[in-house]
């Protein structure tokens, strides 16, 4: 295999455990699996998370980001040892942009995600509408479970503003989830066609690290092979 480490970055309301299964399938393939727990707390804080692991690593690596862990790679990939990133149903933000400026500028009609207003710089999701924004696709006993375990995310975290996009330099891959209700999949492939990433869609809810591991772990496969 060209590239033999992997480094898995979790979104908001989330954190790296939820990549287990992906995991599995990854490490079970051969490959080195580092997971970043993200303070998420603001954007700067995440990419210093990100920029630790790396600085571990003994050579090149495939730099994967969930929903707002896409801008944390996007800004977090110009780290020496990011050979290529994977976006998971993910922002992937130009300069000078926020994730909360790609919420606030999705297509007209789409799905809101149900934020609940801060509360002393602190985010989470509606819980009752948890599920079916996040995790439709999900077994409602374990997305019953991710809605009780959210973590908060900084208001920071929304409106940090990427400085330096690493698609710009790096090659990209992105999976689109067709059935995603907290980004929509018009947005997230006008984001991908903008990156000039590998595409690759599937069916599947905003969790479909989750729901679908198997799809996630082949597209980060891929780029690790193709980079």
């Amino acid at each position: 295999m060209a590239i033999k480490n992997i480094v898995l970055v979790h979104g908001n309301f989330a954190d790296g455990s939820g990549w287990r299964s992906v995991y599995d399938h990854l490490t079970a393939d051969g490959y080195r699996v580092l997971v970043v727990q993200n303070p998420t707390l603001s954007l700067d804080g995440d990419v210093a998370a990100a920029h630790a692991v790396l600085d571990r690593l003994d050579g090149p690596a495939v730099l994967v980001g969930h929903s707002y862990g896409g801008a944390v790679i996007t800004e977090a990939g110009s780290h020496r040892n990011v050979a290529a990133l994977v976006y998971i149903t993910a922002f992937a933000p130009d300069t000078g942009e926020s994730v909360s400026a790609l919420i606030a500028g999705a297509p007209a009609g789409s799905p809101v995600p149900p934020i609940l207003p801060p509360v002393n710089g602190l985010l989470f999701l509606d819980r009752d509408k948890f599920a079916a924004s996040f995790a439709a696709d999900v077994p409602e006993k374990l997305a019953a479970f991710m809605a009780d375990s959210q973590v908060p995310a900084g208001v920071d975290c929304l409106n940090g503003v990427v400085t330096e996009p690493a698609w710009r330099s790096k090659p990209s891959w992105y999976l689109v989830s067709t059935d995603d209700h907290m980004i929509p999949p018009d947005a997230q492939r006008a984001m991908s066609q903008r990156a000039k990433a590998t595409v690759t869609e599937t069916p599947g809810s905003h969790a479909v690290y989750v729901s679908r591991p198997a799809v996630v772990a082949a597209v980060i496969s891929q780029a690790a092979q193709g980079a």
